[in-house]
């Protein structure tokens, strides 16, 4: 493994590691998880049924799954970034998307890289049978994680590594050659629960057990409808994703930075104003949002959490506070907007 170790970081990857495909001991928990209807609107997790945990079946001869992750944090930040980043939850007139959304869309920066991993280790051994994944079909990504070395899991179900924290992204490439599996990490998670005291909406219902229906990294990204009154408030001005289980987790002062300008943030991603984000029409949402990850949600459900976190900052702000009139008239101006999920959500937002 020496020598992939070395491609792989010349590559960006920052650890890679070998996984069997005898997943079994995961799958109880698998469908208790999904039983309890905590996947919400994600019908994909169901779809495959224990496909997810079979990486056999999956992908047809699949003998061994070479891990690999690859740090996100932008080259440039600076050291105390979780305060940092938790003083902008502090400012609600100020949007707030997720560090690892800031920069280009890791699904194509990973999927690339992996393949030519593979390629690379195709000149060493010669052709074999392989598959690339990245966050892209019925894989549990962080299962393979763990049992490979990457790190445990933590009690916010994200993989957790001595060395890097949780500021990374997994791949994986299917392979069909019996390679020696790497050790899995142990848990150092011991009796803190800081992950479960920050989560605003109390979404992780218990250690290593997360209702989906609940995050906002689900409700801002993943759920398509109108978000529920009840949890609105507690979104505060995160706009896409949240980090706050991250940014709490002791072990992210060792969050390595991105060897790769790729997840530099973008200008107009972070410190921005909730009220300009509200007037980005749909075309320049598409173009300040091309080759990155916030796309996928689309114009639409972009306005949704946006009018949320507006909503909130009027809240926040004293009876008859000057400030609240530029928020209300950027309100305001969406109000007509032909989508009904946007009305519904802006009218919500003028009535806080």
């Amino acid at each position: 493994m020496a020598g992939v170790r070395n491609w792989a970081r010349a590559l960006g990857f920052s650890q890679v590691g070998v996984a069997g495909v005898d997943l079994s001991s995961a799958e109880p928990g698998l469908m208790q998880w999904l039983a309890a209807g905590f996947h919400g609107g994600m019908g994909y997790m169901a779809a495959h049924g224990l496909k997810r945990a079979r990486p056999a079946e999956l992908v047809p001869g699949t003998v061994s799954v070479i891990t690999a992750r690859m740090n996100y944090l932008p080259r440039a930040t600076p050291e105390g970034w979780q305060a940092i980043e938790l003083r902008r939850l502090e400012r609600p007139r100020e949007g707030v998307v997720s560090l690892y959304a800031r920069g280009r869309d890791y699904h194509k920066v990973l999927r690339a890289r992996l393949q030519k991993l593979q390629e690379r280790i195709a000149r060493e051994i010669g052709p074999f049978g392989h598959r690339v994944f990245t966050d892209s079909a019925p894989v549990l990504e962080a299962e393979l994680a763990a049992r490979s070395g990457q790190g445990w899991r933590g009690k916010h179900t994200l993989v957790l590594s001595r060395e890097a924290g949780s500021m990374f992204f997994l791949g994986e490439i299917y392979v069909d050659l019996a390679l020696p599996a790497t050790p899995p990490a142990s848990s150092h998670c011991g009796s803190c629960q800081a992950c479960i005291d920050v989560c605003p909406t109390r979404a992780i219902v218990a250690p290593h057990r997360l209702d989906a229906r609940r995050c906002i990294s689900y409700l801002t990204i993943e759920h398509d409808g109108p978000i529920d009154e009840a949890l609105r408030p507690l979104m505060g001005n995160r706009v896409y994703g949240c980090d706050d289980c991250q940014l709490a987790c002791p072990w992210n002062k060792y969050a390595g930075r991105s060897a790769l300008p790729d997840f530099d943030a973008r200008d107009g991603l972070s410190g921005a104003a909730l009220a300009d984000w509200l007037g980005w029409s749909e075309a320049e949402f598409l173009r300040r949002t091309e080759g990155g990850p916030i796309r996928r949600i689309g114009h639409e459900r972009w306005l949704r959490n946006v009018a949320i976190a507006l909503g909130n900052a009027l809240a926040a702000l004293p009876a008859h506070d000057a400030r609240a009139e530029p928020l209300r008239a950027a309100l305001r101006a969406r109000a007509g907007h032909p989508s009904a999920l946007v009305r519904e959500h802006v009218q919500w937002a003028l009535g806080r």
